[in-house]
């Protein structure tokens, strides 16, 4: 005989909640996050099944999410917020959702390479206060090893000025490193 599902305040539905300020009952599955998503067809989980199992916390749900291919190809587009009637910012869920797995160990083996560049992406920021592309390329090659991938672009971009070898840092780098402090103390 299955037992109740209990409702408590550690449950990964109630710490989206929190975390976000996403009301997650507001979504009725209308699809229209699902259908207007860029990506929906590389997705393994549909965006609105996410929230529907965030709703129901059937069992297992939690597993199922944060080891889905899906919460790692979300681009925080807002393509889906901008069609939602009920305007459920899907990306900030998505957001908390990766923060999640990666704390819980339990990133898809098929986002190791996105990942890998998340980090890089964030290591930038931490370096120099905002991105330099240049040094998140050689972070991200040296993580995933595609050492020569996209090589052949690096001439143009740098003629038309879009790549610049050295960082310009941003005056409060102090601020950042606090922040990041803050988020390694907090997560």
């Amino acid at each position: 005989m299955d037992q109740p599902t209990h409702h408590h305040a550690d449950t990964l539905k109630s710490q989206v909640e929190e975390a976000t300020g996403v009301a997650l009952s507001h979504c009725y599955q209308c699809g229209k996050c699902t259908a207007g998503c860029p990506l929906n067809e590389e997705m393994d989980v549909m965006p609105n099944q996410i929230l529907r199992m965030l709703q129901l916390e059937l069992p297992g749900y939690e597993e199922k999410i944060l080891s889905s291919l899906s919460i790692w190809l979300c681009l925080a587009c807002d393509t889906c917020y901008s069609r939602c009637p009920q305007e459920v910012k899907l990306s900030q869920v998505m957001d908390f959702l990766r923060q999640e797995s990666i704390r819980q160990e339990k990133v898809n083996p098929e986002a190791k390479d996105i990942l890998k560049f998340h980090k890089a992406f964030l290591n930038s920021i931490k370096m120099n206060g905002k991105l330099h592309e240049v040094g998140l390329t050689i972070d991200y090659k040296l993580r995933t090893l595609n050492l020569m991938q996209d090589v052949q672009l690096v001439p143009s971009m740098m003629a038309k000025g879009k790549l610049a070898i050295f960082p310009h840092q941003v005056q409060n780098t102090k601020e950042i490193a606090k922040i990041f402090k803050r988020i390694s103390e907090n997560g």
